[in-house]
């Protein structure tokens, strides 16, 4: 028998994650400077590790109810309404996951299957036209355009629609590329799927990190709540990654649906993560604000570095990263980032890793130190320079 020939060809034909690549590589590089996982670079706040050690420390450390403890999904219903307007019910809207890499992944499993189209703006994040297609699902991409800084624009979405799409993903603040979207800009696309038959699914990890202007959600017109799934976590805004907690908001049914897949598959989220997230919701304000400023901070200096190295930098206003363009130097994005750190040790990610409409482009994430990004612009500089045609 023959292991390889029974693995399923969608599993077997799926290329490994491009970010994990360049992160595996540089952690065998002495010297070198990584600016290609979107990780925090600051510790969970102390008060945050506290309440989790505390709940080890009084032993609770069993099972929680599947779908998250109450006391966390009504903080979570408290937060989503302070931040986006958007009410929800803790008792039957709400489903604390393991991640929001979960909580994408079967709201796509409950919601599409072979025959059915889901629309994809890319460049975005990796995992969703994987789950997509481990669903049955068709991915239908459409390009962001660096013209259009990067946000979906309603004559594209209107083009992609078929009798087929069930599902449009909504990746904003886009990860590769910061991009946002304004209310203006969601009102456009509200107009085109307000009477289809069509779920958006928001992915909102980076809502907190918006620097010009507060987060919109498109589950805020009255309109689109109902025909919308809200996913959103801790990884990104409370410095939370290997904690993996994250939560999805949205109709009974679909949260029913979801429910029952994540009952059956992981049972329930991580105990000790969830009372270190109901702290987190309910204290940890001014932290979240500090490391957005920081954020921010860094975020000017990488562009301006990119754009003194020569190369057009589109400026992002949302997320951690920027997405500049290399293509005046010739390269592609893969042996751009190859030869960078091969020649000045320093990790970025080609676009492609985010769709192929990345080419010519990389994507570099400043939730780095910033003494770390000051010296990764300089070898940055003297790349560019050394290998300009």
């Amino acid at each position: 028998m023959k292991i390889e020939e029974m693995i399923l060809p969608t599993i077997k034909n799926m290329p490994p994650s491009g970010i994990r690549k360049f992160f595996d590589l540089v952690n065998e590089m002495k010297d070198a400077i990584s600016l290609s996982i979107g990780e925090p670079d600051f510790p969970t706040p102390w008060n945050v590790r506290e309440a989790a050690i505390y709940s080890l420390e009084k032993g609770r450390t069993r099972y929680s109810p599947n779908a998250g403890f109450m006391e966390l999904r009504e903080e979570i219903c408290s937060y989503v309404k302070r931040k986006y307007g958007v009410a929800y019910s803790p008792k039957d809207e709400v489903i604390v996951t393991v991640g929001g890499s979960e909580a994408i992944d079967f709201a796509l499993r409950a919601l599409v299957g072979p025959g059915d189209e889901v629309i994809i703006p890319e460049p975005s994040f990796v995992a969703y036209k994987p789950c997509a297609m481990f669903a049955g699902a068709t991915p239908v991409i459409i390009e962001l355009k660096d013209e259009d800084q990067f946000r979906l624009k309603p004559e594209q979405l209107e083009k992609a629609i078929t009798e087929k799409t069930k599902v449009l993903i909504l990746p904003f603040p886009n990860n590769p590329t910061g991009a946002i979207m304004t209310q203006e800009d969601l009102s456009k696309i509200v107009e085109v799927i307000k009477d289809k038959n069509i779920i958006v699914i928001s992915d909102e990890i980076y809502a907190e990190l918006t620097y010009e202007g507060r987060h919109v959600s498109i589950a805020s017109f009255p309109e689109m709540k109902d025909r919308t799934l809200l996913i959103n976590g801790f990884s990104k805004t409370f410095s939370m990654t290997g904690w993996r907690l994250g939560y999805a908001c949205g109709h009974p049914a679909l949260i029913a649906a979801m429910y029952k897949l994540h009952q059956y598959a992981l049972m329930c989220s991580p105990t000790p993560s969830q009372y270190a997230a109901i702290e987190a919701l309910r204290n940890s304000n001014e932290d979240v604000e500090m490391m957005a400023r920081e954020y921010n901070r860094r975020r000017r200096v990488m562009v301006d570095g990119f754009r003194k190295a020569g190369l057009d930098c589109f400026e992002p206003l949302g997320a951690f990263y920027v997405f500049p363009c290399i293509k005046s130097t010739g390269m592609t994005s893969n042996e751009f980032c190859e030869k960078l750190l091969m020649e000045e040790k320093v990790a970025v990610v080609p676009g492609t890793a985010f769709g192929e409409c990345g080419e010519g482009f990389v994507r570099a994430c400043y939730a780095s130190s910033i003494e770390n990004i000051f010296e990764a612009m300089k070898r940055i500089q003297r790349f560019v320079d050394s290998n300009r045609k």
